[in-house]
């Protein structure tokens, strides 16, 4: 029994090498000094491995040396100690990792990471005992945990490598793990305050509180379309349908207690514009097709729609420090943050469905005023070309002119960057201006633009970026916007933008919120999760 046991560990270690380690960086980790201070006295197992062992093991398998040396680095640090057994049988350590990759499973659907060996294994160590099981087989399990964790930490971390962030249209770098080092964290402290290991996002960890309450939902909850009759239910408005109403509000959290009142009242319109506020609507108060249409999405939607959003937030960075500006393209808005913490936000218009504002990051370093228009080539060939050849005088009724083989509007009125831009130089030439089209923002839906972004209170940004130089006053960045003349500032000090694309987030009041996949970017991904 005990041979048969060894020939299964042999043939789980094997598998476990094959497949917890195809998706491992592709960076050489740098080789690991052994440190030698680590003895048999003052292990904190006594347990080791011969590491001609590991090595003739590694050597006869098809394992990228990325993830070799990775294990190996672990290993040779440690002296070739076990990590997640002590002289008692399974660390403390373990069973904490266990149960934090167990949970991520669960919540998160990602069964890829399940390993249905190390499972069963590790089932019959919690139902024997460790001495049940022969050395080798405990070898197995010691080397198969160690993978698991830089499978569960690769894939939790920094997203599903199955998901091409530019094949999705992404080009904000995603961040990096030290895996080795969130290991040897993890084993020294016994995996102690073990949520420190789950993805680090607070926007992340926000999501999957939001998540569990609509698995919640969709587990002990009818979910049934609302039908209407009219085309809107107002305030005043009665029936059985305010009944159905009031229940589906109850269950999204924008109504606070539940009664049978077939009357349309007040306590009901607040809870209409909550939910209205939180899907980007119109706050009017109005059930009419838009917020039924968002009353009515289905549940297991809904949950897809936080899934992806939370896979984005494992791409992206911790939370920031510092100074920076946030777009969310879905949800029309920039927020701006001073040391950390966001102090205003303002409205945006972004790009049409056929010419997308790209998802990217870059440094904003130059406030340009009264700023000429170099027209791109797109708009020259389709727009502006045209318009001349119709009309000879277009040019000078546009301010405009030609200039190094191309056309430039000149600064004024009727430029479209309005009266100032901001530049944070990058390959997709875009960037923030104002506009003279003020109208715009006040639709709920701005997907006006040709990829740029339009900001809504350029001089308050122009003030905030500039607020460390005392020469520029409110009345002086006024001055240079109506000027006509361009000028150029540099900042002190540059910016980072970060513009995304999150159609689910927690806002500052622990609200959900929810938007339109206006560029079919959620759509791609759950096709590519889920199918």
């Amino acid at each position: 029994m005990k041979r048969i046991l060894s020939v299964l560990a042999f043939i789980y270690v094997h598998f476990l090498f094959i497949s917890g380690c195809r998706n491992g960086n592709s960076q050489q980790p740098e080789k690991t000094s052994r440190d030698t201070a680590i003895t048999i006295k003052n292990a904190f197992s006594g347990l080791f491995f011969d590491s001609l062992r590991m090595e003739n093991y590694l050597k006869q398998r098809a394992v990228p040396d990325t993830a070799k040396q990775l294990f190996r680095n672990f290993y040779i640090q440690r002296n070739f100690q076990y990590a997640w057994f002590d002289s008692s049988g399974l660390a403390e350590q373990a069973q904490n990792f266990w149960s934090l990759q167990s949970n991520y499973i669960d919540y998160s659907g990602d069964s890829a990471i399940y390993n249905v060996y190390l499972n069963r294994w590790m089932d019959s160590i919690s139902s024997n005992g460790v001495n049940s099981l022969p050395d080798s087989t405990r070898l197995g399990v010691e080397w198969g945990l160690t993978f698991q964790f830089f499978r569960y930490a690769n894939r939790a971390y920094s997203g599903r490598r199955s998901l091409s962030a530019t094949d999705l249209e992404w080009f904000i770098p995603r961040k990096k793990a030290n895996l080795l080092s969130m290991l040897d964290t993890l084993v020294k402290e016994k995996g102690k305050e073990i949520s420190r290991y789950e993805p680090v996002n607070q926007q992340y960890q926000l999501l999957r509180n939001q998540l569990k309450r609509y698995y919640d939902i969709e587990r002990d909850s009818a979910w049934n379309p609302i039908q209407i009759t009219q085309k809107k239910i107002k305030i005043g408005d009665s029936g059985l349908i305010i009944n159905k109403i009031r229940r589906r509000l109850l269950l999204t959290g924008d109504l606070y207690y539940s009664d049978t009142i077939t009357l349309f009242d007040d306590t009901l319109l607040l809870a209409v514009k909550r939910f209205q506020s939180r899907y980007g609507l119109a706050a009017d108060g109005i059930l009419g097709a838009s917020t039924l249409r968002e009353l009515n999405k289905p549940i297991n939607d809904r949950i897809r729609q936080i899934l992806v959003n939370m896979e984005r937030m494992r791409w992206v960075p911790e939370q920031p420090r510092g100074d920076y500006i946030l777009v969310n393209i879905p949800e029309f808005k920039a927020h701006v943050y001073e040391a950390g913490k966001k102090i205003f936000d303002m409205e945006v218009v972004v790009g049409t469905t056929s010419n997308n504002t790209v998802i990217f990051t870059g440094n904003l370093k130059y406030v340009v005023f009264s700023p000429y228009w170099n027209i791109p080539p797109g708009i020259l060939k389709n727009e502006v070309l045209p318009a001349i050849r119709r009309n000879p005088s277009y040019l000078e009724r546009n301010d405009m002119e030609w200039y190094n083989g191309g056309i430039r509007q000149r600064p004024g009125e009727k430029n479209p960057l309005g009266l100032v831009k901001f530049l944070f130089p990058n390959n997709y030439n875009i960037y923030l201006h104002d506009t003279p089209s003020k109208t715009l923002f006040k639709q709920t839906k701005r997907a006006f633009s040709h990829g740029c972004i339009r900001i809504s209170e350029p001089v308050r940004l122009a003030e905030w970026l500039l607020r460390a130089d005392s020469i520029w006053t409110t009345e002086r960045i006024f001055s240079a916007m109506h000027s006509g003349k361009e000028k150029y500032v540099t900042l002190k000090q540059s910016v980072p933008v970060f513009i995304g694309y999150f159609t689910a987030w927690v806002d500052a009041d622990g609200r959900l919120n929810f938007r339109d996949d206006i560029y079919g970017h959620d759509k791609k991904m759950i096709k590519k999760m889920f199918d």
